[in-house]
This record gives structure tokens, sequence and C-alpha cells, in this order.
């Protein structure tokens, strides 16, 4: 009973400091974020390590240091944590301060996370695959496709405007306005503004009942959960 209790304490403890933590940053104080931040993240607390990672990557109030930040990312990311699995996508990708441009190693940590139904890394993956060339991805507009309807299912407006764009064009999916409609509509209703125009340029090549069909699927769709 008294470990139990004594377990209590100090989740109870964490939790405070973690909550100081982010209400430092939210003040603007991101040395008095990192003094709460960096214990808790020593001791494993994958969150904390995010937090850290990114006061390093920003510098903001405390020395701009990318291997440090690369390092706590890592930490968070093997505890699956994906934000910091993108992070470190994002560091390999654009070979960041001191970091050698790692295609590879951006493209295992972008997969990781969005095997875990990470909408942002699944958009990472379909947009390498719908270029070429990025990630060492060849171009495949049917895989481009396939990852981002994973982000677009999940609600996420920046891949139902791609998806759209791939359906009005033909590209991995055969052409089909009545969907691009659809899609580039849900875009701009979740506060995409490009997909308003882009939605409105397929219009004109539909008929009334084509827009009508596209306008009941959009008022009928329904997110999926992440998978």
């Amino acid at each position: 009973m008294k470990a139990a209790f004594l377990v209590f304490l100090l989740c109870g403890s964490a939790w405070a400091d973690f909550a100081a933590g982010q209400q430092a940053m939210k003040n603007g104080d991101h040395v008095a974020a990192l003094k709460e931040f960096l214990p808790l993240a020593k001791e494993g607390d994958a969150g904390a390590q995010v937090e850290v990672g990114f006061l390093y990557g920003h510098g903001q109030g405390i020395p701009h240091d990318y291997k440090q930040a690369e390092m706590w990312y890592r930490l968070a990311a093997e505890q699956g944590r994906t934000e910091a699995q993108i992070r470190l996508g994002i560091i390999y990708e654009q070979g960041t301060d001191g970091f050698a441009q790692d295609y590879k190693e951006a493209a295992k940590w972008y997969r990781m996370a969005a095997d875990q139904g990470n909408a942002q890394a699944q958009i990472h993956i379909g947009s390498a695959y719908e270029k070429g060339d990025i990630l060492g991805f060849a171009q495949d507009y049917k895989d481009a496709a396939k990852w981002y309807r994973m982000a677009a299912e999940q609600g996420n407006a920046e891949a139902q405007y791609f998806l759209g764009y791939l359906y009005s064009m033909g590209l991995g999916v055969p052409q089909d306005y009545v969907e691009a409609h659809m899609w580039l509509n849900l875009s701009g209703v979740n506060g995409n503004a490009a997909s308003i125009e882009a939605r409105d340029i397929v219009a004109r090549k539909m008929t009334p009942g084509q827009i009508a069909e596209a306008q009941r699927r959009a008022r009928e769709w329904k997110p999926k959960a992440s998978q």
C-alpha cells in the first residue's frame, strides 16, 4: 500500500513538472521550460523528450543544438512517439545543421509514424511518391493516392486537397470529377481555402447531376479513425 502511494505521489509530481513546463512554453520562457522538462526527459518520459528536442532544435532562449535535438527526438521516437518520428524524418530529409541528408533514414522514420496512423507522416510519404526523387522514391501516383487517402479519410484537409487533385487529373486513380469535387469540397470545409477554387474549376466540367452527387457524398462522409 505504501509503495503504491509512493508511485502515485511520484507520478503526480512528474505531471505537475510537465504541466509547469508547458505553461512556461506558453509564456515564452524556454529557459524555465527546459528546466522543467529536462529532468523528466532524462528519466525516460517520451513527452518531455519531445519537448526538449523541440527546445534545442529551435534554440529560443537556450543554445541552438541540433545534435541535442536529434538525440532527444530519437529517444522519444524509439518509444513510438509519432511527433518525434516526424521531426527526425524532417532533420534527415533536409540535412539540417550538422546532419547529412539521408533519405533512407528520413523515410524510415516517416514510415514508422505513418504506419501508426499519423496523417502528417502519411502526407510526407504520399508527396514523395507523387513528386518522385524525394526520399529515394520513384514517382508512383498510385502509391501517392494510397497514402493521401489514409490521411484524407482521417479528415486531414491537406491530404483531401491532394487526393482531390489526383482524382481531377486521373493520376494514380481513375479520373473521377465526382470524387475530386467531394474531396476538394471536404478540404475547403476543413479550412483549406485553395481547395474551394480548385473545386469550382472541377465543377465547370461536371453536369448538375454530378455536382449534386458529389455534394451528397460530402454531406454523408464521415472520418475514419487512424489505422
